[in-house]
Formats: C-alpha cells, sequence, structure tokens
C-alpha cells in the first residue's frame, strides 16, 4: 500500500463522524407527596421519547436498599431515568437516597455526564443532594417549579398538622373533617419534608443549603408564571422558584419562565428535550 493510499485512508477516517463514546443521560427526581410515575402520568416521558431519548427505567428504595430496576445501555445512548424517593421523608433522608442511585449509575457509565432534573420538592432534593456529596458526574441541575425559597403553603400544612396543646384534640377533629383523614394523616407523616420546605429562617435546613457553595456546573431554572389564561403555580412563589435568588448561586442560573400551574405538564417534556 503507498504512502498516498495511507494518506487517503488517514483523511477518510478524520471526517468520518466519531462514534459517540460518552453521552449525557437524565435523572428525574420526582416532588412531595409524588412518586417515580408522575413523569409518565404527566406526558414529560412521552415528550422526551418523541425527542428520541430512551426510559431506563427507575431507581427506588427499600428497607433492604436499593431497587435497580434499569435496563442496560451502550455507552452513549439518549436515555433517562426515573428515581422513586421517600416522598414524605425529610429532605436530608431523600438526598441520601438520590445520592445512591446516582451513584449507581455513575459506576455503570463513568464516563458519561448526567443531567439531574427537580420537580418542585424533587428540585431542592437535588440540589441538596449535590451540596452534600458533591456533582460526580453531574454537569447540570433544572429545577421545576422548585420552592428554594421556600413555600408558606408548607406552613399552613404544618399549622393544619398541629393538634398540640389544650384543645389541639378539637382542632384534630374538626381538620380531619374538613380535609379527609388520608390527607391529615399524610400531613401528620410528613412533618419533617414540610419543615424543610418552609421559608429559610436561621436555624432551618434551606438557610443553611442556601449559605453553602455550590458545585460549579449549569443550573437551569423553570419558573412557572402566570399568564392572561393561566392562575399560574399556587403553591410556590415565581421568586422562590430562581435559583438566583439563593444567596450561593445569585446570577449563575438561567431562568426560563412558562405559563403554566405548578403540576408537571407533556409541555415539561417538550422543554426539556430543548434544554437537555
Amino acid at each position: 500500500m503507498t504512502i498516498y493510499r495511507l494518506l487517503d485512508i488517514g483523511i477518510v477516517l478524520l471526517l468520518m463522524p466519531l462514534k459517540q463514546g460518552f453521552a449525557d443521560y437524565t435523572v428525574l427526581v420526582h416532588g412531595y407527596m409524588s412518586n417515580a410515575d408522575v413523569w409518565e402520568v404527566s406526558g414529560v416521558n412521552d415528550a422526551l421519547r418523541n425527542d428520541g431519548w430512551d426510559y431506563a427505567g427507575t431507581l427506588g428504595y427499600s428497607p433492604a436498599g436499593l431497587l435497580d430496576q434499569t435496563k442496560q445501555f451502550g455507552e452513549g445512548d439518549k436515555r433517562f431515568y426515573t428515581v422513586q424517593l421517600p416522598a414524605l421523608a425529610p429532605a436530608a433522608i431523600q438526598a441520601s437516597w438520590l445520592n445512591a442511585a446516582l451513584q449507581q449509575l455513575g459506576s455503570q457509565y463513568p464516563g458519561e455526564a448526567v443531567n439531574l432534573v427537580g420537580h418542585s420538592a424533587g428540585g431542592v432534593v437535588a440540589r441538596l443532594t449535590l451540596v452534600q456529596y458533591g456533582a460526580g458526574n453531574v454537569k447540570r441541575l433544572i429545577t421545576i417549579a422548585a420552592p428554594h425559597l421556600g413555600t408558606d403553603k408548607a406552613i399552613k400544612a404544618l399549622e393544619a398538622a398541629d393538634d398540640s396543646g389544650m384543645f389541639g384534640f378539637v382542632k384534630k377533629a374538626l381538620v380531619r373533617d374538613a380535609i379527609g383523614n388520608g390527607l391529615y394523616n399524610t400531613l401528620q407523616q410528613s412533618r419533617g419534608i414540610l419543615i424543610d420546605l418552609a421559608p429559610p429562617a436561621p436555624g432551618s435546613m434551606l438557610y443553611w443549603l442556601n449559605s453553602r457553595v455550590h458545585p460549579d456546573i449549569e443550573y437551569i431554572s423553570i419558573i412557572r408564571s402566570a399568564g392572561y389564561n393561566n392562575a399560574g403555580d399556587i403553591a410556590v412563589p415565581p421568586i422562590s422558584q430562581d435559583m438566583n435568588q439563593v444567596p450561593a448561586l445569585a446570577g449563575k442560573s438561567r431562568p426560563v419562565i412558562v405559563l403554566q400551574g405548578h403540576e408537571l405538564s407533556a409541555h415539561d417534556g417538550k422543554l426539556l428535550a430543548e434544554l437537555l
């Protein structure tokens, strides 16, 4: 084979598109009183599939440890995962489970970068995970309607479920009649995460978290706002959803404003497909 032939082959190889050995994968984190199925039910998963993403399964929690219900993929495959967290547990417990899921995926795909997406309380849990355990392979955090500055709805929920005091039993009966036993019991069981989602005050989780040094990654805040025929987010104020309002992240987050309520929808999947 002549030197010219070798040069021709070399030029062809250089011009050929390289096989993508390493790619991004995405991990979706649900919020309070929710679960991993919310991404499917809301239409987010379908929107991602329509953009060429493969659903790779769920990583969950159990008393026995991490439940890995995921499929095996090759390097470079465009895929996303959901996580099943104990949604009524304090943020620190949820963050430990999320970190375990990220560690599991990182051990399987060590060279691939991670997009971390959290809806509502899941956005706060995701940010807490990055601060407590480090970014690892996470290169981008996207939060959707997350209460980074807390929400007064958490305070109201705590007050509703507070049956202490001399007439606590009377209040308990009245509240149970008003909202039902199921919701009342849920509020009782989730006091830890509700306290964590209250507006920052000295000694609170958000007060501590919002002053910590955050990893040097990309931050995107999807912020719900009101429109002409849309009431916007009545659960979390728009200002609380903007990570630029977090002292440690001021000026570091890209805000994306959408006219929508608090809940997830297929539009979120289309938006994520554009951002990822």
